[in-house]
């Protein structure tokens, strides 16, 4: 998400607040990851084995799919790409529901 939270929407932020780790707050909890979602912040980041190289395009989202709202299906259209691996860290979330796009995109 931006840094300001304007593009997270009011439901992810009242479900952050319910559950005690509100986004974009300094949380209390030794548990809490109120900033991984956020720009900029060091848990929002690609670790240093999967760092963009110079050049390469980063699709950023604030969705669950990261093909909504992005410009991710012209870049791949643009490209001529057909097929596509996946992987990321919440594969129930984010990731299912990207493939789940690619998939009705044609991919």
């Amino acid at each position: 998400h931006r840094t300001s939270l304007a593009d997270c929407p009011a439901l992810k932020l009242w479900r952050s607040k319910m559950g005690g780790c509100e986004l974009g707050t300094k949380g209390t909890d030794e548990g809490c990851c109120s900033h991984a979602l956020v720009r900029g912040e060091p848990s929002w980041d690609f670790i240093p084995e999967l760092q963009p190289l110079a050049g390469e395009d980063v699709v950023d989202g604030c969705g669950k799919g990261k093909f909504v709202a992005t410009d991710l299906e012209m870049l791949l259209r643009q490209r001529g790409v057909t097929r596509l691996v996946f992987g990321g860290v919440t594969t129930s979330c984010c990731v299912a529901t990207t493939m789940r796009e690619a998939a009705d995109a044609g991919f």
